[in-house]
């Protein structure tokens, strides 16, 4: 895998999305409130790569993918896309060429398919939308072509299939075809298999994996399940309340945390080999605050149960803790 730092960057990306205020907010002079769903974030992806953004529901997570893919604006900070910079670029007929090089795998597939479309008329959207076909021969091979690298074979069958007559791993393997069928070199998958069951997993996970390594495309998977993060990922970046806490290599993050969230997350789950040490912290109780009323200092201070009072005052900055290994905590090293 060619190392390639500039393939996708992100520079202090921030997302912010505005409260409108209330009558009372504007008699009392309130100043203006903000959802800060990504709070800036740096994060690189190398090409054929696969990196894993991590953390709870209302983490940021899908904003970071929707923001990658210009599906949401972003408020400030920098995303270069092979040295180009795509933050200020609006516009269909101006994304046309980055939507051609990015694609994203949605979260819930019978929701991301139109139900009155058959399944040949949905891959073939995008291509007909950024006009890379000429004629209909040509658009049935690509189509064909996609559904099969999906794991949809034969593909004829399904071109005159509806969404609902199929199965949910079926409906996310024409997700996965939609975005193929573009050919990007880079795709954001949004949770892609956490409404499926094990067996069905294990077959779209594989699905992507094996389009990695066919084509070197590099993939930014979101998932809330750090097991499932370290089976597929390279790399995996960890985020809490729209900052990232730690990032490192999967068996670094999944065996070797240094952050407490990062240890909460694992401690959460099955343990994933009979020899991995556990850290003995409570689980984390609550939700995620509020992205509207972000704690002062260390975000995670108020759910953390080894915080002390500098966690309070003072955000901690990503110190390297160990070989391509950071981690946002006081108490990291």
């Amino acid at each position: 895998m060619p190392d390639n730092a500039n393939f996708l960057r992100l520079e202090g990306l921030q997302v912010h999305f505005p409260i409108q205020g209330g009558l009372f907010d504007r008699v009392l002079g309130r100043p203006p409130r903000a959802v800060r769903a990504v709070d800036g974030i740096d994060l690189n992806i190398r090409r054929g790569e696969i990196v894993a953004l991590v953390g709870e529901s209302g983490s940021g997570k899908t904003t970071v993918g929707r923001a990658i893919t210009k599906l949401a604006q972003p408020t400030s900070g920098r995303l270069l896309f092979e040295d180009e910079d795509m933050s200020s670029v609006r516009g269909s007929s101006a994304l046309r060429p980055y939507r051609h090089r990015v694609q994203m795998i949605f979260q819930d597939a019978y929701q991301a398919l139109n139900p009155r479309h058959t399944v040949f008329e949905i891959v073939a959207e995008p291509l007909r939308s950024l006009q890379l076909v000429e004629g209909g021969k040509q658009l049935a091979d690509r189509v064909s072509e996609a559904l099969a690298a999906a794991g949809l074979n034969p593909p004829g069958d399904f071109f005159s299939r509806f969404p609902h007559e199929l199965s949910g791993g079926q409906r996310q393997r024409v997700v996965i075809a939609g975005a193929l069928a573009v050919k990007p070199k880079l795709i954001v998958a949004d949770e892609p298999v956490s409404m499926l069951d094990v067996s069905i997993r294990a077959q779209i996970l594989q699905v992507l994996v094996d389009l990695r390594a066919k084509h070197n495309m590099a993939l930014l998977f979101i998932t809330h399940d750090l097991p499932l993060a370290w089976l597929i990922a390279d790399r995996i970046a960890v985020l809490y309340l729209g900052k990232l806490v730690e990032i490192g290599s999967a068996d670094e993050i999944t065996f070797n945390p240094h952050h407490p969230y990062t240890v909460a997350l694992r401690n959460a789950t099955p343990q994933i080999r009979s020899d991995a040490s556990r850290v003995g912290l409570p689980a984390l109780q609550g939700e995620v605050p509020s992205a509207a009323r972000v704690p002062k200092g260390c975000r995670f201070h108020p759910r953390c149960p080894v915080a002390f009072h500098r966690c309070k005052e003072e955000e901690p900055p990503a110190i390297e803790v160990a070989a391509n290994h950071t981690a946002a905590c006081w108490l990291a090293t």
